[in-house]
């Protein structure tokens, strides 16, 4: 199995890319991993937020597969601690997926026709974190998941 992570926007603080690029790097040694960014949208301040998000959506759609599994990162989503995580990996991975994609969204969130396209929702915690703090926790967290599956010391109860 693959593991992408998309997100919209990039980010120019590199504090942030050397984290994500730190546990990317980790990330591989125990799956395949991919972390792709998607432009942010130009000309946004004469769109509506529900345009916008159709715009950011239709780029989403785009970069998908049918057979590919999709999850939003979303505060409505489910909750997970580290340790359940790491068993909700271990399902995808023995489920015989080819790729488990995790999509995070631009600032007002997906359209409608994400939604209906995603399998899952996922929610980092009930705490709101800007767009650029989640890549990196979340990519910890997958680091963190892998570890434990691995009985690594990463993670500690």
């Amino acid at each position: 199995m693959q593991i992408k992570l998309i997100a919209i926007g990039k980010t120019d603080n590199k504090a942030i890319i050397e984290l994500i690029e730190e546990y990317s790097k980790r990330l591989n040694f125990y799956i395949k991993f991919e972390f792709e960014v998607i432009p942010d949208l130009k000309n946004t301040k004469s769109l509506s937020e529900i345009l916008q998000k159709e715009k950011e959506g239709e780029l989403i759609l785009k970069k998908l597969v049918p057979s590919d599994e999709l999850i939003l990162l979303d505060e409505r989503g489910k909750s997970y601690n580290s340790m359940d995580f790491s068993v909700y990996l271990q399902k995808k991975m023995n489920s015989g997926l080819k790729q488990l994609i995790f999509i995070i969204g631009g600032p007002y969130g997906f359209s409608d026709e994400v939604y209906a396209r995603a399998n899952g929702k996922l929610s980092i915690s009930k705490m709101t974190f800007s767009h650029q703090m989640i890549r990196p926790f979340f990519i910890e967290q997958l680091y963190r998941g892998f570890t434990i599956l691995r009985n690594e010391p990463y993670h500690h109860e």
